[in-house]
């Protein structure tokens, strides 16, 4: 068993134009040749939505995928040598990877704990990725649709937020946020103050919206390549080297 944190990577696809369906195909196609990645312990292809989180239109020019690794050998490996990414490289305009530690974790995603087990380490200051993912009941979707709209277009106006996107495995049962921002102070006065999320949140709880959620913290290590135009961490690289051994 790892007692180390795993490096976890999530790499963005923009699809080049003429390729769209090349690249709806790959959901259905990659996870067998995943599989065999050496040293990739845990991973998730995710299409994407249009804004910076949960939507009901579907942005085919855009997927994420989702990576822990046993070592950052074989992720850099993996993300300059393989064929897949190479064959990815052929067929978008850009592409964008964090690389990240495990902060913190709660709950599960496909019956695993995924990024466990996490930093021991109580220094934040600086960027912080949050991932938020859950399976949507059935009957929750509705509510789910409504008010989770709600609050992805309140991303818009939330301060100190650097990036941010909503992926999903299915449509609707099967979704998954992903976003940075400057501090742990920003995240925390968009999820606790917001009216929309603070409603979301205590509607998820009396309502039973999920069959299954997770909720992960990372501190970013690095970052590479571009997202619209621009890596969104590029002025934020000198803070990425600070100690993490305390």
């Amino acid at each position: 068993m790892q007692s180390s944190p795993c490096l976890t990577t999530l790499t963005l696809f923009g699809i080049g134009k003429g390729n769209v369906r090349w690249g709806l195909a790959q959901m259905g196609t990659s996870a067998p040749r995943l599989q065999k990645v050496p040293g990739l312990q845990f991973f998730k292809l995710m299409g994407s939505g249009i804004g910076k989180g949960f939507s009901l239109k579907p942005n085919f020019r855009r997927y994420g995928l989702l990576c822990t690794w046993q070592s950052e050998a074989a992720a850099i490996d993996f993300l300059q040598n393989s064929k897949f990414i190479q064959e990815y490289q052929l067929h978008t305009d850009e592409i964008w990877t964090v690389k990240m530690l495990p902060l913190q974790a709660h709950g599960q995603w496909d019956n695993q704990e995924p990024f466990s087990p996490t930093l021991q380490h109580n220094n934040i200051a600086g960027p912080l990725a949050v991932l938020t993912r859950a399976s949507v009941n059935w009957r929750a979707i509705p509510s789910f649709c409504r008010f989770g709209s709600r609050t992805s277009a309140a991303l818009n106006e939330a301060e100190g937020l650097l990036c941010s996107i909503g992926l999903g495995e299915l449509p609707l049962v099967r979704q998954a946020t992903f976003s940075i921002w400057q501090s742990l102070e920003a995240m925390k006065a968009f999820a606790y103050k917001q009216p929309h999320h603070q409603e979301v949140m205590r509607r998820t709880r009396v309502e039973s919206w999920y069959s299954e959620e997770l909720f992960a913290r990372f501190i970013p290590i690095s970052s590479q390549g571009t997202w619209d135009g621009a890596d969104p961490l590029e002025r934020l690289q000198l803070n990425f080297k600070r100690d993490l051994s305390t």
